[in-house]
Parts: structure tokens; sequence; C-alpha cells
């Protein structure tokens, strides 16, 4: 199983993560009072039989992007040779960085490049590490193997990074391109170019792509007891029933499938997910998932994170989630940032609260997602 997948506006935690898709982007830290019911999760899976699996401790999000403020440029040049059906970066230098080391005045700044929205393994690419410097030259090439038309469909992100040996590595900015708009054939645009580093892509703008839908349906199922006394537990059943149109990547068939986790439990064995569905942009799941220990009151404090994947054998690509939920931005008095609910998730997910044993359903539309990373 991979690892990790850098979600957008992920803050790197090592430069030796594994930028695999298959799981996650919040930095997640455990935190000492977690809530007795939903630290003891199980969940179950499929279509017709249900089986349990424990549940696991549970984390809150404590990752952070640096207070550094964003400075500088970077000098670098993009053009696609079509005998080797290859898209050339050619990253060059910055100048005038952001120190890291305030009290010295310097960084070991690093130039990391993705292809949007393919941000799995494949897609990145980095430059070596420049020691004590905050204005390092590179001069290197970094290739990406694409042919022409696909490469219409991506942008290019290229961020300028701290490597910290011991700590979380430090943002120190971003440029972005459009390569749909890019003018291949404008020798100018083959030159190197000064940019000026920016502060991270708002999320925003990044959910303004059409990145599909989700057809679902939610239900909350007190468990029933002996006698007045009302329930004390509960369990959320998840349908996951079909997306429709999800985004083509490569120009390709997806061969997609979905994760499910309820936050803020990121254990591993707390995940879930669905087969596979191959060689459709509108698949269909008709699955079931069921997680119990529930408390009415945790229904407050907990999200549905769905995450919709194309699968490959090398790397999962992230295509698009939802997070259903109240929306509050806290969840046990913690402030998080993944309960972030959209006012049409919020509804689902009220609407489910307020019917217990009843089926609710809805089509909500996909969204990028920083996405809870898995603990142990």
């Amino acid at each position: 199983m991979s690892k990790s997948v850098p979600a957008f506006l992920q803050d790197e935690s090592d430069d030796r993560e594994t930028d695999t898709a298959s799981e996650s982007s919040y930095q997640l830290g455990r935190h000492k009072k977690s809530p007795s019911s939903l630290t003891n999760l199980s969940s179950s899976s499929g279509m017709t039989s249900l089986s349990s699996v424990s549940g696991s401790a549970m984390s809150v999000y404590s990752g952070d992007f640096g207070n550094l403020d964003i400075k500088g440029s970077v000098q670098f040049a993009i053009d696609y040779i079509d005998s080797l059906m290859e898209f050339h970066v050619f990253v060059a230098q910055c100048k005038d960085l952001a120190a890291a080391d305030v009290k010295k005045q310097r960084s070991d700044p690093y130039v990391k490049t993705y292809l949007l929205p393919d941000k799995g393994k494949m897609g990145k690419k980095k430059t070596l590490v420049m020691k004590k410097t905050l204005n390092p030259v590179y001069n290197e090439i970094l290739r990406y193997k694409i042919d022409k038309q696909s490469l219409k469909n991506q942008k290019l992100n290229l961020s300028v990074w701290h490597r910290d040996t011991f700590k979380r590595n430090s943002f120190l900015g971003e440029v972005e391109l459009d390569l749909e708009t890019w003018d291949w054939d404008n020798k100018q645009n083959k030159q190197l170019k000064w940019y000026p580093l920016n502060r991270r892509t708002a999320p925003v703008a990044l959910e303004a792509e059409n990145r599909g839908e989700m057809k679902l349906a939610l239900q909350y199922v007190p468990d029933p007891v002996s006698g007045k006394k009302p329930a004390t537990t509960g369990e959320v059943h998840i349908w996951v029933k079909e997306c429709i149109d999800l985004p083509h990547l490569r120009g390709n068939h997806l061969n997609s499938f979905v994760k499910c986790t309820i936050l803020p439990d990121t254990s591993r064995k707390s995940r879930q997910k669905t087969r596979a569905v191959g060689k459709t942009n509108n698949p269909i799941f008709n699955h079931t998932m069921v997680y119990d220990g529930f408390r009415p009151e945790d229904l407050k404090e907990a999200c549905v994170e769905l995450t919709v994947w194309d699968h490959h054998k090398l790397t999962n690509q992230f295509l698009g989630g939802l997070r259903i939920g109240f929306g509050t931005g806290k969840s046990y008095e913690i402030e998080v940032d993944w309960m972030d609910s959209t006012p049409a998730e919020i509804s689902l997910w009220e609407r489910m609260v307020n019917s217990p044993n009843t089926w609710i359903e809805d089509i909500l539309p996909l969204r990028m997602l920083l996405i809870a990373k898995l603990t142990k």
C-alpha cells in the first residue's frame, strides 16, 4: 500500500516523503484527550455482508505552513521536445529567498515541480538541495514523459522549499503556469524568465475546477436498547452509489475507486474503500460502508471524508472528494482545517442527523481537498 499523497497545498514533513497517492496530505499529530467513543470506532464494508474491523487511536490536525514571509523570485524556462515526447522544465536559479534560519540569514533551498491535477509520485520532480544560500543556482532540467495533447490539460506548479533534516520543510514560495493556454510556438516562451514567488494558491481557486459529482446516501442507525432509555451509541451507514463525469487523466478512461475515513480517526484500520471500476468516467459502485460506536454527541464532532482515486500500478491519482459534517471548523473544541464542509455537504449531514433510520440521498460536487493523513 502506498503511503501518502502530497495533496495540493500540503506542507512537506520531510524531503524523503513518499508522494504516492493512496493516502494523505494533512499533517496530523496525536492529541492527548481523545474522545473515548471515536477512539473505539469499528467499521464494516461490503455489498451484503458487513464484517467488523477494530478501531484505533484518534489524531487531530496539527500541521502548519510556517510563518516565513514569501519573497524573492525563481528563474526557469519550459519547453516541449517533440522528438523525445518530453516536457522539460529548466530550473536555473533563485534569488533573494526568505531565510529559514533567521539568525544566520540563510536557507537550504530546493525546487519541486508538479503537473496538476496529477499529484502522484510520477508527477513530482525535484532539484538538488543547495546549502546555506538565499541565491541558489541549479541549472537542472526536470523531465516529464508525456504526450503534448495531455500536457495541454495540465498546470505546472513550481515551488521552492527549505530542506530541514530534523523538522518539517519550510515553504518559500511558488509559481503556477496554465499549460492549456501556453503558446508553445512563441520562441520567447522558451527563454529563461524571472517569476516572482507567490504565497500558496488559495484552495478556493482549485475548487472551481470541475471534478465531477458523487451520488450517495447516508443513514444514522441508533443502537436498539431495551426499555425507555435512549440509545447510547449508533452506526453511520454510507452508501456510495456512483460518480458522474469524473475528470479525464492522460486522455484515458479511469479505473476509479472511493476511500472513506471518519475524521478525526485517521487510523489505517478505520479506512475503507470500494472496488475499482474501470474504463469509465461514470463508475457505479453501489457499495455500503458502516461505522459503529457513534454517540449522538459524536455526530457534532465527526466528519465523513470520501475521496475518489484513479488506480494505477505505480501510483494512484487523486480526483476529488467530499467532507460531510457540520463544518464548524472545530472537533471536540479543537480547531481543525478538515471540518470545512460546504453548505451542500452540511445539509446532507444535518438531514441524516435529524432523520435517524432513514436513508438521505443527494448528489454532491467533488472538490479538491487537503486529505487526512493515516496513522498506524
